[in-house]
């Protein structure tokens, strides 16, 4: 079974494809059309036969997967004899009212992604238009929203609940449902087959352009950082993280901004950009090392934060078997591991600083004598989000 995994932005479609009909679940191609709706988008594919590269017109997300279907059919460098090889198209869908898990995608579960547009402001519109238009174009291949929030179904409800008067949780779904769920998961199953246990304790760091902590039990979530929505938890590249509602009235009494703008302010121009003027750790990194004392501000909160949820979840779990940093920032960044694991040998976490230092991919960076495992693991959603659409169209999930 052949599945194609698609990551939408509002004008961008990456796409890998699989197949699990093969023990082995080999990738068997990726790429990206990039600038859809632009007379110059950019189009890239990846394949065991070679690499294609062009620019071209492609007016919707429509028409990017029908050049997609194309390439991965065409003879120089396809990969699959027609397009109805495809099983399916996942998507590593986000949020929506009242739903969560693995769903297929109709009237239903597009109305209820919309009902979550404000909850979810960048995610949930541009999956919600391409959607809509695949399946208009392309109304016999079956799409798959595999929702961040499934993994999370597990976390107690004392941890998952705000209070709040009860209906709003109850009747308004109110409540802590956490997100990254594909790329907790993924770690999951990796870190119990590294560790040789289906018991272990784990705090996965998923820190990148989204950032979130999730404590792992036995394989399930049992807390993580984000909330009722994205903009939650650690501060982001560009939203905000924790906030305290009430000082919403005092900005709108300061400032003459209405809700409207002060959100949209908390979703796209908060965060580490918010405090330094950048939106990519690399180049506050660089202004830091510079003596500019707003990133280096926006370095030592992102990390006070991180710390603050480890403490928590070290806690919750009693002790911890392996820390693990994965996502852009977590697999990349020796700075930020090194800030979160310092001063913590009373907790038996020691950091190697040799190996953080050095090295790449999938690799332990903790000294031989620390009690936790400290670990960089690349992350791999797609191939999650590939296997809960396979499963669901195989009966084995819902």
């Amino acid at each position: 079974m052949k599945i194609l995994v698609a990551n939408l932005g509002s004008t961008s479609f990456k796409y890998r494809l699989y197949d699990l009909g093969d023990p082995s679940e080999p990738l068997l191609a990726r790429g990206a059309v990039e600038r859809i709706g632009s007379d110059s988008a950019g189009i890239m594919l990846s394949s065991a036969k070679g690499e294609f590269e062009m620019v071209a017109p492609v007016l919707d997300h429509g028409a990017a997967v029908q050049l997609c279907l194309s390439q991965l059919t065409s003879p120089d460098f396809g990969v699959i004899g027609a397009a109805d090889d495809v099983a399916a198209i996942g998507f590593k869908a986000v949020h929506a009212r009242q739903l969560s898990g693995v769903h297929r995608v109709d009237e239903s579960v597009l109305d209820a992604m919309e009902s979550y547009a404000e909850v979810a402001p960048a995610h949930n519109p541009p999956y919600v238009k391409a959607m809509r238009m695949l399946h208009a174009r392309f109304p016999k291949l079956p799409l798959v929203a595999a929702f961040e929030t499934g993994f999370h179904q597990t976390i107690p409800e004392a941890q998952s609940r705000y209070a709040v008067p009860d209906e709003w949780a109850t009747k308004y779904g109110i409540k802590r449902w956490g997100f990254h769920g594909a790329s907790h998961c993924y770690i999951a199953g990796r870190m119990a087959e590294l560790l040789g246990t289906n018991d272990a304790r784990i705090i996965s760091c998923h820190l990148g352009g989204s950032s979130s902590l999730c404590a792992i039990r036995g394989g399930k979530s049992v807390a993580t950082s984000l909330g009722m929505s994205p903009q939650s938890g650690l501060p982001h590249n560009n939203r905000v993280g924790d906030f305290d509602v009430f000082a919403l009235p005092a900005i709108m009494a300061e400032t003459d901004l209405t809700l409207s703008e002060i959100l949209d302010t908390l979703a796209t121009k908060s965060g580490l950009q918010g405090i330094s003027g950048f939106n990519d750790l690399r180049d506050i990194e660089k202004a830091a090392d510079l003596g500019n004392s707003q990133s280096t501000l926006a370095l030592e909160m992102f990390i006070a934060s991180i710390r603050h949820y480890l403490g928590a979840y070290l806690l919750e779990l009693g002790g911890a078997d392996a820390i693990v940093f994965t996502g852009g920032i977590g697999e990349n960044s020796a700075r930020i591991r090194a800030g979160v694991c310092r001063d913590l040998g009373w907790f038996g976490i020691e950091m190697d600083w040799m190996k953080n230092s050095t090295g790449e991919g999938e690799r332990t960076i903790s000294a031989p004598s620390s009690r936790v495992q400290l670990w960089c693991v690349p992350t791999n959603e797609e191939i999650v989000v590939a296997r809960q659409a396979r499963d669901l169209l195989s009966g084995k999930g819902a």
